[in-house]
């Protein structure tokens, strides 16, 4: 039997962690989707991951995902023509901070913005999707740990927020966002994810994205089998299968400011 790459035994114990985590919480694996965080990836990881079924690629950084997704795309292109094992089609996650003046760049390739975190910034991509002819899918990213390092909209703002953007013809709510506290307290980054699934929850009741809001992204390498345990759609994961070490220098623009690796 043929040896298997780092990045395939790497991708195997990650979804074999998810498909634990989803048995404990009495869910089903594929309740959960893998968004692979290419931060740290190098261009060929980037193509083997999607030779090994992940169709779902996310990046924090306007101008590297802007270049990536060209090349990846095109990669990809020619690999379904030549019959080669692939998804039939790449998502393109923006997880990052993103600015008003960097929607224009990013809003031609990617599927979802998972990080509205402002009126501003909601105003701004539904105007610049209306010229575009395009709704576009969008998370509300909600600060629900309160640490000051943090972006996303404050936990008492988020319905008030979410019920804007809902109004806006070009924009499709379809989840929340969170990044769990920097903490090694697996109790207390829990009730940070429960909090985030209770203002989810409401959200739906009170029938916010009609039927379209069905995504929890939260979780990331060092937390995300809490965040499944408390109901995550979206898992981001990055330094579990590409490693801690940065992109090569001259990639892209510097990364935006973080308080966790994903």
């Amino acid at each position: 039997m043929a040896k298997r790459s780092p990045l395939a035994e790497k991708l195997s114990e990650v979804r074999e962690r998810i498909a634990n985590a989803c048995a404990k919480a009495h869910r089903e694996t594929r309740e959960v989707t893998l968004v692979a965080v290419t931060k740290t990836a190098a261009p060929e990881q980037i193509r083997e991951i999607l030779q090994l079924g992940v169709a779902d690629l996310g990046e924090s950084r306007v101008q590297v995902l802007a270049q990536r997704a060209a090349q990846i795309n095109e990669f990809h292109q020619r690999a379904l023509k030549s019959g080669e094992g692939m998804p039939p089609r790449i998502r393109w996650h923006m997880i990052g901070h993103l600015q008003r003046n960097k929607v224009k760049q990013v809003l031609p390739v990617i599927d979802f913005i998972h990080s509205i975190d402002s009126l501003r910034l909601a105003e701004e991509i539904d105007g610049i999707a209306c010229r575009m002819e395009r709704k576009v899918s969008v998370m509300l990213q909600v600060n629900a740990s309160g640490e000051d390092q943090k972006y996303g909209i404050a936990v008492g703002a988020s319905i008030h927020l979410a019920e804007q953007i809902d109004t806006m013809p070009n924009l499709q709510l379809v989840g929340l966002m969170a990044m769990g506290p920097l903490t090694q307290d697996k109790a207390e980054i829990r009730r940070v994810f429960a909090r985030m699934r209770e203002i989810f929850e409401e959200m739906k009741w009170n029938k916010v994205g009609g039927g379209h809001l069905r995504h929890l992204s939260m979780g990331m390498s060092n937390d995300f089998e809490e965040a499944i345990m408390e109901g995550a759609t979206m898992v981001r994961i990055g330094s579990l299968l590409f490693g801690a070490e940065p992109a090569p220098a001259g990639e892209g623009e510097h990364p935006e400011p973080s308080s966790q690796s994903m």
